[in-house]
């Protein structure tokens, strides 16, 4: 199997309000519009908002969204401006990275990662 290209999806209890979230809040450029969602542009990645496709049903998402960011302690500088609660303070982890932990409107948690530049993911180890 080839994996050509990869998307995460999801489905908002409010779309206007995921929509607002994403796009103003977090500032992430749109890439694509068609009738019932919206994909965003996420670094390497893409974030689709749906509005179809789902069961009506409650649901929870246990994974989280990794986005990494220039600078995290800017971030959160910025998300506590726009009024944007903060799980998590940023701070350096254990293993070496900087993280701050946001969640979405419904919930989704968004972990903000600073990659310093000592730091294995961004050196060529080869």
């Amino acid at each position: 199997m080839e994996i050509l290209a990869g998307r995460t999806i999801l489905r908002p209890s409010d779309y206007d309000v995921a929509l607002e979230f994403y796009g103003d809040v977090l500032g992430l450029a749109i890439y694509r519009e068609y009738p019932g969602g919206t994909v965003f542009f996420a670094g390497q990645s893409l974030i689709e908002v749906a509005t179809h496709g789902g069961s009506a049903r409650p649901q929870h998402f246990e994974g989280a969204l990794w986005l990494q960011v220039r600078d995290v302690y800017n971030a959160e500088a910025e998300l506590v401006t726009k009024g944007v609660p903060i799980v998590r303070g940023a701070r350096q982890e254990p293993w070496g990275l900087h993280e701050l932990w946001i969640a979405d409107p419904d919930g989704i948690p968004i972990v903000l990662v600073q990659i310093p530049a000592d730091h294995p993911l961004r050196r060529d180890t080869r």
